[in-house]
């Protein structure tokens, strides 16, 4: 169920408010009531899922079990044992990448204030206009600095190594790359199972492809035909060897370009944007610690609690706290979601039309108390009140140029 969508509690507090992934900004798939989290595209599963199950399934029972049926020394049994565990081990890993938080970074509610600024500060009329957050910070790390930018969607300073991806509209921690083949983000939390999902696919693909051709020269050898004929009698194991031979070029080529990644410490998107073949790398602590970092170190826990409750500020929608006078870096101007490429909208919209109500709300108090004077005065006084009120002496209505419509309903 998706939690931008879903359904859920009013906005009570306690136990009657909805929960966090139930009101989830990003364009992620919630299961099970938030305990696992997918990518917009996770129906992608069932197609490698499928590219999984299927060619193991056939060697089960075409290969497999003809070795332990046909051979001796008992073969075939624990060469399908070993293709069934090694098939779901495979699936273990695939559900631990796509199901799991990535390593998302929660929204702000509000744009953050400059570094320095005095939270008691007030702007008054007469000060200077609102300055602009910086687009670009510069952090230093281990002794390099780094550029860290705003992000306009989740109104915050992305750590060093993360990006926004355009495709779950999240920020994501060591932002690696976005998986088709998985329906996730990979990122800080599930790097690890992604890399042990490819190799693992690889060795799969190599153990698939190795017995079929142990099973081609078995009936070679019982049947004293030569290796084509021996091909021929097995079609299943023909369809298997050429399925595994493409797709071990293609696993088996991604876990060596990881390989490459993890020993440097890069992922796959600085590689391509910034090749760090051309500067110094930060992060590159040497192979040994840098493999020590991604299979060997804590992975940290998520920053988001997706079945919690929702606070109730933001379930009420109150108004967002004052920000002294500092500004988004693209506030004050039509701006559109510069990641995801959305329709411009404007900044300040929602707060204009905020302060049009209170000016309505006030400018119809004022002339309630003007009229409540008048009545006050004398009986003349009054009766020009009344008129100035919307009647006349003989009861028919008369327009009040100082107080429209518009300002008798916002002032109710």
């Amino acid at each position: 169920m998706n939690g931008a969508s879903s359904g859920g509690g009013g906005g009570g507090a306690g136990g009657d408010g909805p929960l966090v992934y139930q009101r989830w900004k990003g364009n992620n798939v919630f299961v099970l009531q938030g305990r696992f989290i997918f990518g917009p595209d996770a129906r992608s599963l069932y197609v490698t899922m499928f590219l999984i199950i299927a060619p193991a399934a056939i060697f089960c029972v075409f290969v497999a079990k003809e070795l332990m049926n046909n051979f001796s020394y008992g073969l075939g049994l624990p060469v399908m044992i070993a293709a069934v565990v090694f098939t779901a081990y495979d699936l273990s890993l695939l559900l631990l990448t796509s199901g799991r938080d990535p390593g998302i970074i929660p929204r702000n509610a509000h744009p953050p204030e400059p570094e320095g600024l005095d939270g008691n500060a007030e702007v008054g009329s007469n000060q200077t206009p609102p300055m602009r957050l910086p687009r670009v910070k510069d952090v230093v790390v281990n002794g390099i600095t780094v550029k860290t930018k705003y992000c306009d969607t989740c109104m915050l300073y992305r750590p060093p190594r993360c990006s926004h991806c355009s495709i779950c509209n999240n920020c994501v921690e060591r932002f690696d790359h976005h998986c088709p083949w998985v329906g996730q983000c990979i990122g800080l939390r599930n790097y690890r199972f992604f890399y042990m999902f490819v190799f693992s696919t690889t060795l799969l693909c190599l153990y698939v492809f190795g017995f079929c051709w142990v099973y081609i020269v078995k009936i070679r050898n019982s049947e004293q035909v030569t290796i084509w004929k021996a091909m021929a009698k097995t079609p299943a194991s023909i369809a298997l060897l050429v399925y595994t031979f493409i797709a071990v070029w293609f696993v088996g080529g991604l876990s060596v370009f990881h390989l490459y990644l993890m020993s440097t410490n890069q992922t796959t998107y600085e590689n391509f944007r910034y090749r760090y073949d051309q500067r110094a790398n930060p992060y590159n602590r040497g192979v040994v610690e840098n493999i020590k970092e991604i299979f060997f170190s804590a992975i940290p826990a998520s920053k988001n609690n997706f079945r919690a409750r929702v606070p109730v500020p933001q379930e009420q929608g109150l108004r967002p706290r004052p920000t002294n006078g500092f500004m988004s870096p693209n506030m004050g101007r039509a701006v559109g979601d510069i990641e995801m490429g959305r329709k411009p909208v404007a900044w300040d919209e929602p707060r204009m039309a905020a302060e049009i109500g209170d000016l309505g709300a006030g400018l119809g108090n004022l002339l309630e108390d003007k009229d409540s004077r008048f009545r006050n005065a004398s009986p003349d006084l009054s009766r020009d009140a009344l008129a100035i009120g919307g009647l006349d002496d003989q009861g028919s209505s008369v327009m009040n140029p100082g107080r429209t419509s518009w300002g008798v309903e916002a002032g109710r």
